[in-house]
């Protein structure tokens, strides 16, 4: 079963189309990273895949449901870490998870449990009692995706998770991030090249609205015949149809 699945998904605002015709699939278990330029159309397909949108037209399915009629039930099995940070400010670590475990429904004891297994398996105890405001850019990155998990989700949203962070945080978040890949379905999106390359199983290239290429990094550079992912990125998202080149090269060398 796929873990995401659109045909033909459509939206619009006014008289501009968003996401247009967007054909995806993403196995269960992969890491993907959705890649674009901004205005691609890659925030309004996740807000349509969180059913957080309605499309106007074609479908979305998580796990075989649909978005739309069964709305609820899709919810129930995703989590979003935004790219802003959505932790409490005025309260700790060890008190962020504990409240969003007990939002999420688990008892007092269980939240607790929660918070003290997260904590560990994240390696925040360093800041476990600091309150999230003084958090560094890469602390409250990492606590932000460590409230996601809490619900343990089937597929987790992540949204720029490395954004605006220094190498030696990003670095260390990255591991993070492999640590979790292969026990649930990751979506990302990232505008930093190297951060797709490293940490995808595949990666899908929207332009317009609609996915122009998908592949490994390795099998876009190719396809490219460009010297390295960012100057394939760059040619797909100005246009330049990778793929039919590959296969008019393959034709001549015959």
């Amino acid at each position: 079963m796929n873990a995401v699945f659109t045909e033909k998904l459509v939206k619009k605002y006014g008289n501009t189309v968003a996401v247009n015709g967007l054909d995806l699939k993403i196995e269960q278990g992969e890491l993907y990273s959705l890649l674009g330029v901004n205005g691609a159309g890659k925030s309004t397909t996740i807000k349509i895949l969180s059913a957080l949108v309605r499309p106007d037209g074609g479908k979305a399915e998580i796990f075989g449901k649909d978005v739309v009629k069964n709305a609820a039930e899709v919810k129930g099995m995703l989590n979003v870490s935004p790219q802003e940070s959505a932790v409490a400010a005025n309260l700790t670590v060890w008190e962020n998870l504990a409240f969003i475990a007990q939002i999420y429904g688990f008892s007092k004891a269980q939240a607790k449990e929660k918070a003290e297994k997260t904590i560990e398996e994240f390696s925040l105890e360093e800041v476990r009692n600091k309150r999230a405001k003084t958090l560094s850019g890469g602390y409250a990155r990492r606590l932000s995706i460590a409230m996601a998990l809490i619900s343990e989700p089937k597929l987790l949203f992540l949204d720029e998770p490395t954004l605006g962070l220094d190498v030696i945080a990003r670095s260390a978040l990255w591991k993070i991030i492999e640590g979790l890949k292969g026990k649930m379905t990751i979506l990302l999106t990232t505008h930093y090249m190297e951060e797709a390359e490293e940490l995808s199983d595949r990666i899908g290239v929207m332009v317009k609205g609609s996915l122009a290429a998908e592949g490994t990094a390795r099998e876009l550079t190719e396809k490219c015949f460009a010297k390295d992912f960012t100057e394939a990125f760059i040619k797909i998202s100005q246009g330049d149809f990778c793929e039919k080149k590959a296969a008019f090269a393959e034709k001549e060398s015959e």
